[in-house]
């Protein structure tokens, strides 16, 4: 005698469109425990039981109306919680009228404000083209992680039959997902990798398509890309896809869904359910009436009234006798009072002061390098509905990493210097690390603090900085994944806020003027642009006789903007830096600026440095817009030789969303035998908006094609210059119109991705890759 299969959720759906009252009880059963975990993600205490109830109701409306879902019925639950919670938080605001919600269509994910641009990402893009059962399988085995067997009921399936289902779920995302990229035309030569890459990553290539494959994505960053993406969509789907359905506070949903109860909600939660109901708005209740609100109050019954024998299809509702129009009701007169009746105040309703609720991360910005000094972020967020009480964050380094105290005259050495936008925290040194506190802060607002440490040569790699935050009752804790490494880039300024990154700078040796071809090849015309072709000369553009080395470029900032921070560098072939100096717009005399650092590298032909100079008080007290001037730096002559400048800016926007920006110094040689380097970008959470990244490097010559720099998702095409993908360094410079010999300052822009890095890669030249400056905006 065989054992009957449970229903799937799209057969209770069906049911449940049929008048089945049963039917629906078991999915509220099924998916209450999910519902909850949201909920009181979102908001706290007996609030989160009317949520679930409000959803639950919300979907019952619609499947007795014929809409709601197919068979993805979680996904869609989800989606309801989170807009239910965003709509009542917009009612107590009076930012929108009940009958305005009313309108909503649920049918589509629910994107967060927080998380706009989420959407329009490939990963998540591809997911929302799937089948919904298809959707219905990555979620419950991908996203949350579920075991097949404990899938199998929602599915109708063996615990065999989910496994397979999710295999061919997971094929058919990464077919979309290259269909996705198919869409915009690649490369000639990618065109057929890209068509061979879905059987590459399961193993279904045979050994020579395989071996074409690994030699085209060696070279290529685009399908390197691409292939990354492929390898890791489960990945891909818990940091994209988990947060576009679960919202910002999705790791919180999984951690609460796995620790949750198997049995669901049970009774009480059904009966809450249905007081619910009864409590609703007439406007709601009118929507409700009739066969849902029957089956509503069956559902109860049914649960109260245990027993082993099979559900039966409750009766049809009795009709109500309607008054006809030959029939009124005939008024009765009420006794009128003796004396008017005292007028009593309405109640006045007390509301409980809402409750704080934060989360904390913090993290590394750009990497913890040996032997360099680097940055560690704090970031804090009330998710809550009330203020927290006073911050106390206790910041523990790892190993071998060390505070940098302040150098500023009149600083106690107990007290530290934070680094960006402080934003009202005061820090000091305590034990290994350092003790942050801050004022209380408020709902729905997000604070950072940015610290700077130095990692020892010797430090050992491991683990991350971690950090205890105590706000009164509250008390949390966070780890930084990544801990010190060998190679990459540290920070050398970061901050959160309305911010943005820009960067100009020029060449200061240029090809003899006198020469033939010379000028031609200024305005970036002929085959001669490259510094490898020419005696190079000093270039001397100012009006001033004392100088013998000058150029400019010209800046123009956002308006309203405020300079946050400011970064003057400077590189030249040769082994002995020195100072340079500086004139901004309006000024007729230079600033001499000494570097507070030098880093000194090996190139084919020779020696080249690199000096930097923190420049924010001389910027920030400047006129700034206009026309810039540097000059006479150390300077080589000669064949081959490089020599320029840049100014690197973190300035404020009033027109930008809450960004995080961040600059990163990395004096690195990329070409001959390291013909690739990447960068990690750590310590960020972009939400899915492009990132604008500045770029400083030196000595690329402009007739070498083979420099491509990525950001995770493909070759990028510079804003300026011959904006050719497979040629970024070729010698031009933002603010500057013409050839720039051996100085490339380029803007390129992208999504992050899911693992956040810079990727600079050239396959016939060498480079001295300096600076990356990048803003992005946050994810919340």
């Amino acid at each position: 005698m065989g054992v009957e299969s449970p229903q799937s959720d799209a057969d209770l759906l069906q049911a449940a469109r049929e008048g089945n009252a049963a039917a629906y009880g078991q999915l509220y059963e099924r998916h209450v425990a999910a519902a909850r975990a949201l909920a009181r993600q979102l908001v706290r205490g007996a609030e989160a039981e009317d949520v679930v109830a409000e959803s639950f109701t919300k979907i019952l409306d619609l499947v007795g109306r014929g809409g709601g879902p197919d068979s993805g019925f979680r996904t869609y639950l989800l989606t309801v919680v989170r807009r239910t919670v965003y709509d009542r938080s917009r009612v107590e605001s009076r930012q929108v009228t009940t009958g305005e919600i009313e309108q909503y269509d649920p049918g589509v994910p629910f994107v967060d404000p927080a998380l706009v641009g989420l959407e329009k990402s490939l990963i998540a893009r591809a997911f929302l083209s799937l089948p919904e059962r298809w959707r219905a399988v990555l979620w419950h085995t991908e996203v949350e992680r579920s075991k097949p067997a404990d899938v199998a009921p929602l599915l109708g399936l063996s615990a065999n039959g989910v496994a397979a289902l999710a295999y061919r779920a997971r094929e058919g995302l990464r077919q979309a997902y290259l269909q996705m990229h198919l869409g915009v035309p690649p490369q000639h030569d990618c065109r057929p990798v890209l068509g061979k890459m879905g059987a590459y990553v399961r193993g279904g290539l045979a050994r020579r398509d395989s071996k074409v494959v690994d030699e085209h994505v060696s070279g290529c960053e685009e399908c390197h890309g691409v292939l990354l993406e492929l390898t890791d969509v489960n990945r891909g789907l818990r940091v994209m896809v988990g947060p576009l359905i679960a919202g910002p506070l999705f790791g919180g949903y999984a951690a609460a869904l796995a620790k949750s109860a198997a049995a669901g909600g049970g009774a009480g939660g059904l009966l809450r359910f249905f007081w619910w109901l009864r409590r609703a708005p007439k406007s709601q209740q009118g929507a409700m009436a009739g066969g849902v609100a029957v089956a509503v109050a069956a559902v109860v019954a049914l649960v109260l009234v245990s027993t082993d024998e099979p559900i039966r299809k409750p009766p049809p509702p009795q009709p109500v006798a309607q008054p006809t129009a030959s029939v009124r009701p005939v008024p009765v007169p009420l006794p009128l009072p003796t004396e008017p009746p005292a007028r009593v105040p309405p109640p006045v309703k007390e509301r409980k002061p809402g409750k704080a609720r934060l989360r904390a991360t913090i993290d590394a910005l750009g990497a913890l390098v040996r032997a360099q000094p680097g940055i560690v972020g704090l970031r804090l967020r009330n998710y809550g509905d009330g203020p927290s009480e006073e911050l106390a964050a206790f910041v523990d380094l790892p190993a071998g990493v060390t505070l940098i105290p302040p150098m500023r005259r009149g600083h106690s050495a107990a007290v530290l210097d934070p680094v960006g936008t402080v934003d009202g925290w005061a820090c000091r040194p305590s034990g290994h690390g350092a003790r942050c506190a801050r004022q209380p802060l408020e709902a729905g607002q997000g604070t950072a603090v940015f610290l700077r440490v130095r990692v020892a040569e010797e430090a050992p790699e491991g683990a991350g900085p971690a950090v205890r935050v105590d706000a009164g009752s509250l008390h949390l804790k966070a780890r930084a994944e990544q801990g010190v490494r060998t190679v990459g880039a540290s920070a050398r300024f970061a901050t959160d806020g309305k911010v943005t990154v820009r960067a100009i700078g020029n060449a200061l040796l240029s090809c003899p003027e006198e020469r033939a071809g010379c000028l031609e090849a200024r305005r970036r015309q002929g085959d001669q642009r490259d510094n490898d072709l020419w005696p190079m000369a000093a270039l001397d553009q100012d009006d001033s006789a004392a100088t013998k080395v000058s150029s400019s470029a010209e800046l123009s900032l956002p308006k309203g903007s405020q300079v946050v921070w400011a970064g003057l560098y400077w590189s030249a072939s040769g082994e002995h830096p020195g100072p340079i100096k500086i004139r901004p717009p309006g000024r007729r005399k230079y600033l001499t600026v000494r570097p507070s650092e030098v880093t000194m590298r090996e190139l084919p032909l020779g020696s080249a440095y690199q000096a930097f100079a923190d420049v924010s008080g001389l910027v920030g007290n400047a006129r700034r817009d206009g026309t810039w001037w540097a000059a006479d730096a150390p300077v080589e002559e000669g064949v081959a030789r490089h020599a320029g400048w840049s100014l690197v800016l973190i300035v404020t926007d009033p027109s930008e969303p809450y960004s995080q920006a961040v600059v990163l110094d990395t004096a690195t040689v990329i070409g001959g035998e390291t013909r690739r380097v990447r960068i990690p970008l750590g310590g960020l959470s972009p939400a899915a908006a492009p990132a604008r990244v500045e770029l400083v490097t030196w000595e690329g010559d402009g007739d070498l094609k083979g420099d491509k720099v990525s950001l995770g998702s493909g070759a990028l095409r510079p804003a300026g210059g011959d904006r050719d993908v497979a040629n970024v360094f070729d010698g031009s410079s933002s603010g500057v119109a013409e050839m720039t010999f051996g100085a490339d300052i380029d803007t390129v822009s992208a999504e992050l991705g899911v693992d956040p890095g810079l990727t600079i890669a050239t396959d016939k030249d060498v480079v001295l890759f300096g600076v990356a400056a990048l803003s992005v905006r946050a994810r919340s």
